[in-house]
């Protein structure tokens, strides 16, 4: 609460409260311009500056599915200016009034005064009750088939999987669930019960390797950071980046991250140039303010399937990298988080009426035809789950297609195959609940895995 000093001004309780101060009297700007650009509807932002702001606008709009084609950034002093070249998923400019209207809305409520952006660290893992679920967040080293028992576990303790997001890079798991109670269908409130849950999955994910077994805590309260968001800051946490895999045949260059200083202007500039694909910019953001690092100006460019980012950034305490060390690890730093999200393998799309025990079943018909799932996206849309899953073979080559035709009959529905040829007795059954759909993905870097919302 602000006081008046005599002959001073307002003072403020807090920094909290200050900054929202200034928010009211700097009502962001947002202006959508459909016009000047043949290709692409550019959004404009124009707002005080604060740590983190950049990047809660670019989570906004891959909150809202566009596709970031071009982007201008600069936000030196107290202002933040940038212009956004958007698309949607096909690459088609944004026309759709209710749409349009929603990025403005979105855009303004998240910088607005009673939206405080907070660049939350909470600790690596962590089972957290909200009002009508758990969120259980864990960290291990990957091996096939851990989705498959992860789930197996949980269904062991009367816990459906309502939706789950889980990546894997360079050995390593890290995992954000959302679980809830078998018979209620609400969260776990138990405190026993949370603790079993925590000690079995702690067990599960040490696995034979104890010099990095799993972290796991058990805390009250609601998560509130941005699911890919923790994602990211778990892995970093948990050192993905210090050793690189080597190439596997078929897979292209990593990409390449340069940093050099600017010193005229005590800029360090970072540079990436790598395969362009979605949300490229909010893994590479979310890193760099992770990092504690200020994005002071930026040019973003993708054309061609080729992306090109330029980021001109100081550390929150004003200074460029000053030491090899120190660029040494952003390098990997990055580069570890353009490859967390790349997928391969085999694309298993399924959608079909929920039911307690789903993920655990599905993901047990995988491991036992030697397949360990890469990455995936599960959901829960009012009754139905949708899913979709990406695998390879346990010791990572390919999926040949015997193993599809086993993963149908075990499941009993269809299964269509793109970009290999269907068994024309395949292509005569059909099942009225549950599609699943493949598709043949080639391995481009580092593979990853996880479950999104």
């Amino acid at each position: 609460m602000s006081t008046m000093d005599e002959g001073y001004g307002p003072t403020w309780d807090s920094d909290d409260e200050y900054d929202n101060f200034i928010r009211k009297m700097n009502p962001p700007r947002i202006v959508i311009d459909n016009e000047s650009s043949a290709e692409a509807t550019i959004v404009r932002v124009d707002s005080a500056n604060e740590y983190g702001i950049l990047l809660e606008v670019i989570q906004v709009m891959i909150d809202l599915n566009l596709v970031i084609s071009k982007a201008y950034i600069t936000s030196d002093g107290g202002w933040f200016m940038d212009v956004f070249n958007v698309t949607d998923k096909e690459g088609k400019k944004i026309k759709d009034e209710a749409t349009l209207t929603q990025i403005e809305d979105y855009i303004r409520k998240s910088l607005g005064a009673d939206s405080r952006y907070i660049p939350s660290r909470r600790r690596s893992v962590d089972v957290a009750a909200a009002a009508d679920h758990n969120v259980i967040e864990l960290t291990g080293t990957d091996r096939p088939g851990l989705l498959s028992e992860v789930s197996a576990v949980l269904a062991s303790l009367k816990c459906n999987v309502v939706s789950a997001e889980i990546w894997t890079h360079n050995a390593r798991a890290a995992a954000v669930m959302r679980v809830t109670d078998e018979d209620t269908r609400l969260a776990v409130t138990d405190t026993e019960r949370l603790e079993r849950i925590r000690e079995k999955l702690s067990y599960l994910l040490r696995g034979g390797n104890l010099s990095r077994g799993a972290a796991m805590a058990v805390s009250s309260g609601t998560a509130t950071t941005h699911t890919e968001r923790r994602l990211h800051q778990m892995m970093l946490d948990d050192c993905d980046y210090e050793q690189l895999q080597q190439l596997a045949p078929g897979q292209s260059q990593r990409p390449n991250v340069t940093v050099r200083n600017w010193n005229d202007k005590d800029y360090s500039v970072v540079t990436i140039r790598c395969k362009d694909r979605p949300k490229l910019l909010f893994d590479t953001v979310c890193t760099l303010t992770d990092l504690q690092y200020v994005v002071f100006h930026a040019n973003i460019d993708a054309k061609d399937n080729q992306a090109y980012q330029e980021f001109y950034v100081r550390h929150v305490n004003g200074s460029p990298m000053n030491t090899e060390t120190e660029r040494l690890r952003v390098i990997q730093c990055l580069e570890a988080a353009i490859e967390r999200r790349v997928s391969e393998g085999v694309k298993l799309e399924l959608c079909t009426n929920d039911k307690v025990g789903l993920l655990s079943e599905v993901t047990r018909i995988f491991r036992e035809n030697s397949l360990t799932v890469t990455r995936a996206e599960v959901t829960t849309r009012g009754r139905m789950a949708v899913n979709t899953f990406y695998v390879r073979g346990s010791t990572g080559e390919d999926v040949d297609q015997k193993a599809i035709d086993s993963i149908r009959q075990a499941i009993g529905h269809s299964l269509q195959v793109k970009g290999q040829p269907e068994p024309q007795e395949a292509q005569k059954k059909e099942s009225p609940t549950w599609f699943l759909f493949a598709n043949l993905f080639r391995p481009r870097s580092l593979y990853s895995f996880g479950f999104m919302r």
